[in-house]
């Protein structure tokens, strides 16, 4: 492991707190293309495969900001706990309404309850935050590797959700990926002493931490790269199919993953200067311009070496995010401001899921490669018109300041 990396673990329980929230993650990257396999694999329809994706996703964008607000006031354990067994719950009820053929709407509405689950990222990411808030080039290189894991579980995690419901049973998938959050959550909240200490309710003035101008440009733009992500998705599912190999998706998919994984993982290594804010600029427009190649890949082989070429802005981009959400956003409110460009991203993949779905199912998979274009042009757009909120000087200095002492231009409309 290099030098930076390995300096920001000799912090006591960083380890095993990562360690956790690998696993803790994992559904992100299974559960909602488990489900689309298995309703593709059960039904045949991409359609109401990618509305139920869609739904999970937009259950957790609605849940996971609130979850996340409960944690800064309560902390991880006494809030992440009860929401993980409901979320689990849920998705029990989805495998077994799928596997007897129940009522559509059964379907809607377990998915929904399934969709309730914790931004596990942002759990962790604030522990590294509340670690090594005074170095920004340690808290920096955190960030990368918590990139990097979250790369290492979307290479591996369609492998498994899609092998598993490919050659086992369609209800595999999701399954595993349940197991993956209760093991995930339980081991994260049984580590108290790298647990950020809760705020008390008196310090969470000012409202949600969404009235951040600077976080409103986030999480917009991050809702058209949610949507990148989404259509890549599902149409790469059904691209993979349509030539007789769907089971290559998930090796595609990997790739893709892959691509930024080593983007990520070369960029926490350095020690950049300059403004955050140009940095996350271009790597959003480079994401939108490596969605083009895509509509010209006529094979798998082609089509892999397309997306291992996209993969290499994500990464970065996701890290610069998170450096500019804790200098935009105060420490009472950090969690949840992290956990909503989470949501943007839910919201994206959610709506990108759904288009590409139905565009699949109208017109074809080749096709369907032109929603996450779509949607990079989108992101670009929202990029360069609110890239003025994020240029300037951090607005709250999220550097442990709170609320009640910040009156800058960026938050001047927060009481």
């Amino acid at each position: 492991m290099p030098s930076p990396y390995r300096a920001i673990f000799s912090a006591p329980g960083s380890r095993e707190f990562s360690a956790a929230g690998f696993f803790g993650r994992m559904p992100l990257s299974m559960m909602g293309i488990g489900v689309v396999t298995m309703i593709s694999q059960l039904t045949g329809r991409y359609g109401l495969a990618g509305a139920l994706s869609a739904t999970l996703a937009m259950s957790a964008a609605v849940c996971g900001p609130q979850v996340s607000r409960l944690v800064d006031r309560y902390g991880q354990r006494r809030v992440l706990r009860p929401v993980t067994l409901v979320a689990v719950a849920a998705v029990a009820g989805l495998l077994i309404c799928a596997q007897q053929g129940a009522p559509e709407w059964t379907l809607f509405v377990f998915s929904v309850g399934a969709g309730c689950v914790p931004s596990v990222g942002s759990m962790v990411r604030s522990r590294w935050a509340e670690i090594y808030r005074g170095s920004s080039r340690d808290l920096h290189t955190a960030y990368a590797w918590e990139s990097i894991v979250d790369e290492v579980c979307f290479i591996f995690g369609p492998i498994i959700s899609i092998g598993l419901s490919t050659a086992w049973f369609p209800e595999a998938g999701p399954l595993i990926a349940a197991g993956f959050l209760l093991v995930g959550v339980f081991w994260l909240t049984a580590q108290r002493a790298t647990e950020p200490v809760p705020h008390p309710k008196s310090l969470h003035t000012g409202g949600s931490a969404l009235r951040s101008r600077g976080l409103q440009v986030l999480v917009a733009t991050f809702v058209a790269t949610g949507a990148i992500f989404g259509g890549v998705d599902v149409v790469t599912m059904a691209f993979a199919e349509e030539r007789g190999h769907k089971a290559a998706a998930s090796l595609v998919l990997a790739v893709y993953a892959l691509g930024s994984c080593l983007a990520g993982a070369v960029f926490g290594l350095l020690h950049l200067k300059g403004n955050p804010g140009t940095r996350w600029l271009v790597g959003v427009c480079a994401m939108a311009v490596s969605m083009i190649p895509l509509q010209l890949a006529g094979n798998l082989p082609l089509l892999a070496v397309a997306l291992f070429v996209a993969g290499l802005a994500i990464a970065p981009t996701m890290v610069t995010t998170m450096a500019l959400v804790e200098a935009h956003v105060p420490r009472t409110k950090l969690t949840e401001g992290m956990t909503w460009t989470s949501t943007g991203l839910a919201v994206g993949v959610a709506l990108g899921s759904s288009a590409a779905g139905w565009v699949v199912d109208a017109a074809g998979a080749k096709a369907g490669y032109a929603v996450p274009a779509v949607a990079g042009a989108l992101a670009a757009a929202v990029a360069f018109l609110g890239y003025r909120r994020l240029a300037g000087p951090a607005a709250t200095g999220g550097r442990g300041q709170d609320d009640r002492h910040l009156r800058t231009d960026d938050d001047e409309h927060v009481a």
